[in-house]
């Protein structure tokens, strides 16, 4: 796949994993042209948090779902600050633990840890579909959750299996960040000047949409994506986009949800729709 993206600019609004994506993007050669849509911060009040790490300590879980690598590593991010890191990691050994995708997956192993079951899709319907295979009658399960979601749809049908469920949610969204600099990606696909851009997460879709509507340029995002391939990431990406009438031009083969299987579907998209000859 070496430099199959020279001669393209793609734009990228990843945050959490923003460097890597675009380090692999630029060894294929791109352009990148990044725009962070919004910070990532620890939760405003840390309190519920730390008193969640503690009931998993003191009364160890019997089930642990991540939605998120995220929200693993700001857990023990306060873990750690308070000292509680070892018993922690220590009581979630004996418990079932189970990941929406590949990432929770991978902060699991950070800390010695293995997922028992990851969905297939890293969606929260595969997330219910996979847990609803389980008695979880009486269990306590500890669900780690993420910001600008609403999370009921699966808290109930965990409770309607007969869960006990203890939520946290450890982190949230800054989503008054780079407004301008959004502003000026949504211009710059407008004007032809980006050949594809990279969404992979929802909650990006979700700020372009929202940014565009806040300074007067959702005309002008919609014109942009006409002319912009898009490409994404996987389903809950995919589907987000549905959702606001827009559609997805290229997604990684043989459900690969992944930057590099990513990258090479937008390289042979590009190839095919926009020749880098005479560009």
């Amino acid at each position: 796949m070496a430099e199959r993206l020279n001669g393209y600019r793609i734009l990228i609004l990843e945050t959490r994993e923003e460097a890597q994506f675009s380090k692999l993007l630029a060894e294929q050669g791109a352009e990148v042209v990044q725009c962070p849509m919004f910070t990532i911060q620890d939760a405003p009040d840390p309190a519920p948090v730390e008193a969640w790490i503690r009931r998993a300590i003191d009364k160890p879980l019997d089930d642990l779902v991540l939605m998120t690598g995220e929200g693993l590593r700001r857990i023990m991010k306060l873990a750690r600050a308070r000292g509680l890191d070892g018993a922690f990691v220590a009581s979630l050994a004996g418990s079932r633990k189970f990941t929406r995708g590949p990432k929770p997956g991978k902060a699991l192993r950070e800390v010695g840890l293995e997922a028992q079951q990851t969905t297939g899709k890293p969606t929260t319907e595969g997330v219910m579909e996979m847990l609803g295979k389980l008695d979880l009658k009486g269990r306590r399960l500890g669900l780690q959750l993420y910001p600008d979601k609403d999370h009921g749809a699966l808290i109930g049908a965990l409770a309607a299996q007969g869960a006990e469920v203890d939520a946290v949610l450890p982190y949230a969204y800054d989503s008054k960040a780079a407004d301008a600099n959004i502003v000026t990606a949504i211009d710059d696909m407008a004007a032809g000047r980006i050949d594809a851009v990279a969404l992979t997460n929802l909650g990006q879709v979700r700020r372009l949409i929202e940014a565009a509507k806040a300074h007067g340029s959702e005309a002008k995002l919609r014109a942009g994506f006409d002319r912009t391939l898009i490409a994404s990431v996987g389903p809950a990406v995919s589907g987000e986009l549905a959702a606001h009438g827009l559609r997805t031009d290229v997604s990684p083969a043989d459900e690969a949800y992944f930057m590099r299987p990513l990258i090479s579907a937008m390289a042979a998209a590009l190839a095919e729709k926009l020749p880098r000859q005479g560009r």
